[in-house]
């Protein structure tokens, strides 16, 4: 059955069913960052899990927005101490919410940014969760296994360099026999920027900007 990464109003009822078992290879090397014409160089990451550190590279040379709006919330230590709270075996693992409900967001929201190129085409591919089209904001999947029917519907904007096993023992909790329920209880303690975002954050400054008065607001009330 093919699923859908969207917020619990929109997939209630299509989560039911199961993928034949596929064990999730890791993540290969990491590519030299590509830089796009406006200057912006791809960028890697570091998140910590209680699982252990996943590293990977964020295409923001083709996926700037949602790559600057990642950043941005990273940096701000949004994501910190939030539980992957949908996961699925043989699918994906889901984050970005910090009411753990799969409802919650930052506040805002933003377009989509589909690149023909970028798909959902091996385990560890860094996607952004919708509500359809353009209703992007916080919530993030990474993939267990290719997922391809998920192409031209969710903005794909980085890959797994190195810890696709950590996404594997996330996985892995609702594999044990007796398990119920959506996601483990696992979180994302921090994520730290390894490359200089500077470029990126000058080019989207305005959109910076606008969430940050959002995301303060909201701090405030």
């Amino acid at each position: 059955m093919k699923r859908s990464i969207l917020y619990p109003a929109i997939f209630a009822g299509m989560i039911a069913g199961s993928f034949a078992a596929e064990k999730a290879s890791e993540a290969p090397a990491a590519e030299a960052p590509k830089e796009s014409a406006s200057g912006v160089q791809d960028i890697k990451i570091k998140m910590v899990t209680n699982k252990g550190t996943i590293e990977a590279t964020l295409y923001a040379s083709k996926a700037p927005m949602t790559v600057a709006n990642f950043l941005n919330l990273a940096k701000r230590g949004y994501y910190d101490g939030i539980a992957f709270h949908r996961v699925i075996p043989n699918f994906m693992v889901q984050g970005g919410d910090p009411t753990e409900t799969g409802r919650g967001g930052p506040g805002y929201r933003f377009g989509d940014e589909i690149v023909a190129e970028l798909k959902h085409d091996k385990p560890g591919m860094f996607s952004m969760a919708n509500a359809g089209p353009g209703t992007n904001g916080s919530q993030f999947f990474i993939t267990h296994v290719p997922t391809p029917w998920l192409d031209g519907k969710h903005t794909v904007f980085g890959t797994v360099t190195k810890g696709q096993d950590v996404v594997n023992k996330i996985v892995g909790k609702l594999q044990q026999p007796g398990w119920k329920g959506d996601g483990t209880g696992d979180k994302i303690q921090q994520i730290e920027i390894l490359d200089s975002a500077d470029a990126l954050f000058k080019a989207q400054a305005a959109k910076i900007k606008e969430w940050n008065e959002i995301l303060d607001k909201a701090k405030k009330e």
